[in-house]
């Protein structure tokens, strides 16, 4: 009787160790299988590489003044009839202020009136002065630093943007140059010659002024495409849906592009985001293309 107990026992904790068994190979197999499975290959967008243009820039800050301006001293009680100023725009010849003893106010050239008061005592409590100025032609004067002498020279583009205009950038050009360097300062003197038909830009406002040389037009990519490791600088470009490495040369920055001088040409697309999940010759899926 003891002998049938005894081998009930072993087939018992036999049968129940085959099951541990396969149900601990079964578990086992499905983490092997999901840890080395085929993952799917990871989404990227891609930008075709073309041709941009690329700059070298000096920035700086100046004040802007109109390129004629001529101011009017006059008596309020020598004026005949009101004397409409705010706002007013006149024309060469125009009669800004009629007086009582003829010698009238007349506009030496097209411009938009103003007028200041006049401290008390300087010229008395009756007396004001009258401003005029050429809005269309605005110029700012800069200094720049020595260094940049070699560079400088009438003719170079410039953009304008102020914290008025958000986002907004005005047209000028280099108009001339000091014949000297300031010994004090160690920089020259430049002036800036900007576009103001819409009459935005206004007399004594400061501006950002940015002058821009070394013009070329060179391929470039998204920052974001650009690895850097060290003195190495890097791209993955895709081609028949895998991932390819690239070391690139780069060169200057603008606009949140990055000019390249060597690696890659033309037409390839490179990865603009995305970068992270891939490796070399790995296979990807664009998910958008960026133009």
């Amino acid at each position: 009787m003891k002998t049938s107990i005894k081998i009930k026992t072993f087939i018992i904790i036999f049968i129940i160790a085959i099951a541990v068994v396969i149900t601990a190979r079964h578990f086992i197999g499905l983490h092997f299988k999901k840890k080395f499975s085929v993952r799917p290959a990871p989404g990227v967008i891609v930008k075709e590489v073309e041709k941009s243009q690329f700059y070298k820039s000096i920035e700086t800050f100046g004040t802007a003044i109109a390129q004629n301006s001529k101011t009017y001293r006059i008596k309020k009680d020598n004026v005949v009839g009101n004397l409409r100023i705010e706002n007013r725009f006149v024309k060469k010849g125009e009669i800004i202020a009629a007086l009582k003893d003829s010698n009238n106010i007349i506009a030496d050239f097209a411009g938009k009136l103003g007028k200041r008061e006049i401290a008390q005592g300087v010229l008395g409590s009756d007396s004001l002065i009258i401003t005029l100025d050429d809005l269309k032609k605005i110029v700012i004067d800069i200094k720049i630093p020595e260094s940049y002498v070699g560079i400088l020279k009438p003719g170079l583009k410039a953009e304008i943007s102020s914290s008025a205009f958000s986002g907004k950038k005005f047209k000028g050009i280099v108009s001339s140059i000091s014949s000297r360097i300031d010994p004090s300062t160690r920089s020259i003197l430049a002036r800036i010659s900007v576009n103001n038909n819409n009459f935005e830009i206004i007399p004594g406002q400061l501006m950002t002024v940015k002058i821009i040389y070394n013009e070329i037009n060179q391929i470039g990519v998204p920052e974001s495409a650009v690895t850097i490791q060290g003195n190495t600088s890097f791209v993955y470009i895709v081609k028949n849906n895998t991932a390819e490495k690239r070391d690139i040369k780069i060169g200057n920055r603008n606009f949140g592009k990055v000019s390249v001088l060597s690696g890659i040409k033309e037409g390839d697309l490179v990865i603009s985001e995305g970068v992270s999940k891939v490796r070399n010759k790995t296979k990807v899926k664009i998910i958008n293309t960026k133009q």
